[in-house]
């Protein structure tokens, strides 16, 4: 299988990004026009066709997302891109942004015209401050050329794009949380329902899409020779962005085909483990991804490859941790980072991580009883299921993944 195929990343490099002359020059915005001349229903089904899920991790199906927030009733809906990549080791967005900023412009007032919303917002990750200017360029060059503000390219359709900056917090990158932070208000969940697409951002119907995931859309509405299609297979069509990070000696972001094995992205791709270390684990997805050992090498990066090994693509990051850290070491650092991202409005999570926090330096220090280990799986079991948030539900993958791979680290006396 190739692993040259540029879908997403064919215009990096192509063109100059401070320019809208520049992109235009390389077929840029024609998805655009194309688009204001199709049924929008008609975009919902081709994405929905070659079964683009949601890139941010949660892996929705994006076609029936799209169809979904076009048939809410509702006055002045808002489409968000959230830009806020706040997932440790997840990166592929940023280069999205600074590679090809105007086919995102284009991909969200392609969204804008399909959903019928009249308002989108870019929520862009704080630490990604340097990127503002490039943005707010480009989006105003899209309004002078007339692809942003009233009757676009004549069809009736007004759409306006604002771009706003979170304050750092990791949570924030949960969808209501998101809306919170833009509406000035602290970036905490609220109970669901009322779902987003009914009342989100302003109470105004909302569709929320990751950068990745709105990047791809003007790229499959040109795409007359199906290269997108062409790649991956079953339910796992087309590239996908992802980044590799940790003990290899080229981390990177990369656009793979679907099917290419753990070995290959490691190995060719990311240049292999700094000095030929062994990989201790791998982890999927960021922070609140699962972990493996390296049996998975050989398994096809795909949805169900991947989930079937006990991992999942997720947000599209992996973390790649050679012998010299072991176990217990790596989940402790994993589990301070949600100690301190946790917003502390449920108590499931803001207790939950704290005492896990305890017995896994307990463990280290071969203080922990058999008892504290089953409190712990006890305490993780609980949180995925109560938590107010997909912060507090998925915070506890990466500890009972581990559980699972390596079971002798958590035998009392045997622990690293």
């Amino acid at each position: 299988m190739s692993k040259n195929i540029r879908f997403l990343t064919k215009n990096f490099g192509q063109y100059d990004t401070s320019s809208i002359g520049s992109y235009m020059n390389i077929g840029g915005f024609e998805a655009l026009r194309k688009a204001v001349n199709m049924d929008p229903e008609e975009i919902c089904d081709l994405i929905a066709s070659v079964k683009v899920r949601g890139r941010g991790g949660a892996e929705y199906p994006m076609g029936r997302k799209w169809s979904q927030a076009r048939a809410v009733v509702g006055e002045n809906k808002i489409v968000v891109c959230n830009a806020d990549e706040g997932e440790t080791t997840t990166f592929k967005d940023r280069e999205l942004i600074k590679n090809d900023p105007f086919n995102l412009i284009e991909a969200l007032i392609i969204a804008g015209y399909v959903v019928g919303a009249t308002d989108g917002y870019i929520y862009m990750r704080a630490e990604y401050a340097c990127f503002r200017p490039l943005l707010l360029n480009a989006i105003r060059q899209a309004k002078n050329y007339g692809f942003l503000g009233e009757n676009i390219l004549g069809k009736g359709f007004n759409f306006q794009l604002h771009l706003y900056s979170g304050g750092g917090a990791y949570v924030c990158g949960e969808g209501t949380a998101l809306i919170r932070s833009i509406e000035g208000k602290a970036g905490r969940p609220r109970m669901k329902p009322p779902f987003i697409k009914v009342s989100g951002l302003f109470a105004r119907p909302t569709c929320l899409n990751n950068v990745e995931s709105l990047s791809i859309v003007p790229h499959l509405l040109m795409d007359a020779d199906h290269v997108y299609a062409s790649c991956g297979s079953g339910e796992s069509i087309g590239t996908k962005m992802i980044s590799v990070a940790g003990n290899v000696n080229r981390p990177g972001a990369f656009e793979i085909p679907f099917g290419t094995t753990i070995r290959e992205i490691i190995y060719n791709l990311a240049g292999g483990i700094q000095k030929d270390r062994g990989i201790q684990l791998i982890q999927f997805g960021g922070a609140s991804g699962k972990v493996a050992d390296d049996s998975i090498l050989d398994t096809p990066y795909t949805y169900d490859d991947l989930r079937a090994a006990g991992v999942m693509v997720g947000s599209g990051a992996m973390l790649v941790i050679d012998k010299r850290t072991s176990v217990i070491d790596f989940l402790r650092m994993n589990q301070e980072f949600f100690s301190e991202e946790s917003c502390g409005q449920c108590t499931p999570c803001r207790e939950g991580n704290l005492h896990i926090k305890i017995i896994l330096d307990k463990i280290a220090n071969h203080t922990a009883t058999r008892e504290d280990i089953r409190i712990m799986a006890t305490i993780a079991r609980v949180m995925s299921m109560s938590s107010l948030c997909g912060l507090g539900e998925t915070a506890q993958n990466t500890l009972q993944s581990a559980m699972l791979a390596f079971p002798e680290v958590f035998e009392i006396g045997g622990a690293e």
